[in-house]
């Protein structure tokens, strides 16, 4: 009983949200939602070529590094200020042309706005008058990911800390399920990475709370070669 009264005395609140907005939520976040995220691995393929990946603990320690370092917590930022402007169409326009001129490399801007623009599309049945707006304006093939997941659910009223961490949990674990098939991984080890990388995904979680667009950047350099590289990698299974 002590001890679970001091883990939740020391870590951070993630607020709790309703039913309905759990469910929603859900099933934006879920992978069976049409937004082709299988078809990238975010430059993982050409880590395991190279051998930067090989096993659980090399695929923990990338991801990690993604998470407090890249796309990862670039992404949050980005999603945190699309959530806040999620009924203010001008706004988000602002912030989806930033999401798209700050990709680091062409293959990642086509996975953040491939991936935006379907999840845009799916979501029609959840209408939010912004993103109707914002597409109409700057066209739905240039919003980023993880704006259209911030906007939708700030115009939904759905809790920010928990639209971050369930955005990155969902980062995580589509990576991880190309590394169970590029390593290749079992299941098992796949799922204890996801499960070593829970205290970090809510530490970036919380840590983005305060940034500013004007934090947005990453020093997660061999990631972002990975993904240059990847470009022109003879054997190719996915489009990042």
């Amino acid at each position: 009983m002590v001890m679970t009264m001091t883990t939740a005395m020391c870590t951070p609140i993630i607020p709790m949200i309703n039913a309905a907005a759990t469910l929603r939520l859900l099933a934006w976040l879920s992978p069976s939602f049409p937004t082709g995220a299988y078809a990238y691995s975010h430059g993982l393929e050409w880590a395991v070529e190279t051998g930067d990946i090989k096993d659980g603990e090399t695929l923990r320690v990338w991801l990690e590094d993604v998470l407090t370092n890249g796309a990862g917590r670039s992404d949050t930022i980005l999603l945190r200020h699309a959530h806040r402007a999620g009924r203010d169409a001008d706004a988000l326009c602002v912030i989806a042309e930033l999401a798209a001129a700050t990709s680091p490399t062409r293959e990642r801007q086509g996975e953040t706005l491939g991936q935006g623009s379907a999840f845009v599309a799916a979501a029609t049945p959840w209408h939010s008058p912004a993103l109707v707006a914002l597409a109409a304006r700057i066209d739905r093939e240039q919003i980023a990911y993880p704006v259209a997941v911030g906007a939708l659910a700030g115009a939904h009223d759905i809790p920010e800390d928990a639209v971050a961490a369930g955005y990155l949990e969902t980062f995580m674990a589509n990576l991880i399920s190309a590394a169970v098939r590029l390593v290749p991984l079992g299941q098992t080890a796949g799922l204890r990475v996801l499960a070593t990388l829970e205290p970090v995904i809510l530490q970036v979680a919380i840590e983005t709370r305060a940034a500013t667009l004007e934090d947005l950047g990453g020093c997660s350099f061999r990631s972002d070669i990975a993904a240059m590289r990847h470009e022109t990698q003879y054997t190719r299974l996915f489009r990042s």
